[in-house]
């Protein structure tokens, strides 16, 4: 992604003087204006007021098998945290449960066995399997499909059924990202009868998009269900086409599970037609604690309810703190809520602000780009204005930022799918930091955002304070700037999320 150059459609502008970093000044219709001072909410939102609730979910996921997954014992005990925690500070809470099935890859492996045999791959950091993907253990020589390398990388391998001429029948296939759906790759190897498919990314540069890195795909629907597909980073494909004599065994061994879960949400007072919905998802991954994500933005979220509890705030716009399950599965807590709410309570969410991993150790402050000018994919109306609010933030903190866009990989998806203004902050997963990136953030080029990203050293330890604080500050100012008023945030209030959450849903993950 590029450092942002940009002037997007700014909610307002931040006062010249001492209290710069605390209020911000939100134009509405007419253009009367309301400054909303946050500098006493700031002020109670504390680093070390965050830590201790990340303490906690540490404490939790090691007393329940390292992990904190929806539908466990870790995830039922952070429930269990949050609410009693929002009702020690005075609120009601509301548990929302609901039921999907979630697929498993326990047994799966992925090793090179010619030449150097035992090469071990591991699984959610060297490939993935995607969505809808076959099962089956495969032992083949590996052939490279009308591949890209050089320049811009511009592929279109696999695309076409003659990019499959002389494939050797029974070969594991290994084909280029780009150009076309998965979905047509894998059907085209297998019409070339391969015995399975590895796609890795592509290696090009997409702004708002990671072409280089591991990547989570889907199919759509099941090819073969005898037919194995995964996905690779870029680095690892590239060696593996270079490789002469390349065999490899790919094992996918699927189950799928039944899970209950629930999200739960705490209100303020205010107005109920214009709830701003304030969220970040509870769950870990089921390889680790999941400290960074997410819960450096559930315990921020979780902090500022609480302080704007004892500071007494009563808001102008009812505040709803949400805390989602299973987005580590596909966004499934936060869609199946957008799914049940009532025309009416549509129309009644003024806004949706999301907060998933802000604390990286290796962080670029990203801002999701919500009118869409630096990364071409906007948000719904108002969107652009809630970018505003947090670009006017950091502005006035002399922090920069960079913009990131709605590639579907977080909470919000559900909302702006509902037409629901949306943004949010995000500090950095599995993307690898560029030299431009170090040189106005700091931290080291070359290495990912958060080199611990669904991984079990997700810890106490993975999660950078300066960072933490700088946008636990965000967090708290940005909650009650839209809490005081949200006249110059227009949402649509139309989409096609209400229905979405089906029992074949499976997430939002990219299809090419």
């Amino acid at each position: 992604m590029n450092h942002r150059t940009r002037n997007t459609l700014r909610a307002g502008a931040v006062a010249a003087s001492a209290a710069v970093c605390a209020t911000l000044a939100i134009v509405g219709p007419a253009n009367a204006s309301v400054v909303t001072d946050t500098s006493d909410l700031q002020d109670a939102v504390t680093v070390d007021g965050v830590k201790e609730h990340l303490e906690e979910f540490q404490a939790i996921a090691t007393a329940n098998g390292g992990n904190r997954a929806a539908g466990t014992s870790g995830h039922e005990a952070s429930l269990e945290y949050v609410e009693s925690q929002l009702e020690g500070a005075g609120y009601t809470t509301t548990r929302q449960e609901f039921t999907y099935e979630r697929t498993n890859f326990t047994g799966t492996s992925l090793s090179r066995t010619s030449p150097d045999p035992d090469v071990q791959y591991t699984l959610g950091i060297d490939y993935f399997p995607m969505d809808f993907t076959g099962g089956g253990n495969v032992s083949a020589p590996v052939t490279a499909v009308d591949v890209n390398l050089v320049g811009d990388r511009a592929s279109t391998s696999g695309c076409e059924a003659d990019d499959f001429t002389g494939f050797p029948a029974g070969n594991i296939a290994l084909i280029q990202r780009g150009s076309c759906d998965f979905a047509v790759k894998a059907a085209n190897a297998l019409a070339a009868e391969a015995s399975g498919v590895i796609i890795f990314n592509q290696g090009n540069v997409v702004p708002g998009d990671d072409r280089l890195g591991l990547f989570g795909g889907t199919l759509g629907s099941i090819i073969d269900e005898n037919l194995p597909v995964v996905s690779a980073p870029f680095a690892l494909g590239e060696e593996w086409v270079n490789t002469p004599g390349l065999e490899m065994n790919l094992s996918v061994q699927i189950t799928v599970e039944s899970v209950t879960t629930e999200n739960i949400w705490a209100d303020t007072s205010g107005r109920a037609d214009r709830t701003v919905v304030v969220g970040g998802h509870l769950d870990s991954v089921a390889e680790g604690p999941g400290i960074n994500d997410n819960g450096s933005g559930t315990a921020a979220i979780l902090e500022t309810a609480i302080q704007m509890s004892e500071l007494g705030i009563e808001p102008e716009n009812r505040v709803r703190f949400a805390f989602w399950s299973g987005e580590e599965d596909g966004l499934i807590g936060s869609s199946y809520y957008v799914s049940q709410l009532t025309k009416k309570e549509l129309k009644g969410t003024a806004l949706n602000l999301n907060f998933d991993m802000i604390g990286s150790v290796n962080a670029v402050n990203f801002i999701y780009d919500g009118d869409g000018d630096a990364l071409g994919v906007a948000g719904p109306n108002g969107s652009g204005t809630i970018e505003g609010v947090f670009e006017d933030f950091f502005d006035s903190e002399g922090e920069p930022t960079e913009p990131t866009d709605f590639d579907g990989r977080s909470d919000y998806f559900g909302f702006i799918e509902a037409g629901i203004p949306a943004g949010g902050l995000f500090t950095g997963a599995e993307g690898i930091k560029s030299a431009e990136q170090a040189a106005i953030f700091g931290g080291t080029a070359g290495v990912a955002y958060d080199p611990c990203y669904h991984a079990a050293c997700d810890t106490l330890a993975n999660v950078d304070d300066e960072t933490l604080g700088l946008m636990s500050d965000a967090v708290a100012h940005s909650t009650l700037v839209f809490a005081e008023t949200t006249s110059a945030v227009n949402g649509t209030g139309k989409g096609n999320a209400v229905g979405q959450f089906t029992p074949e849903f499976k997430g939002h993950k990219a299809i090419r």
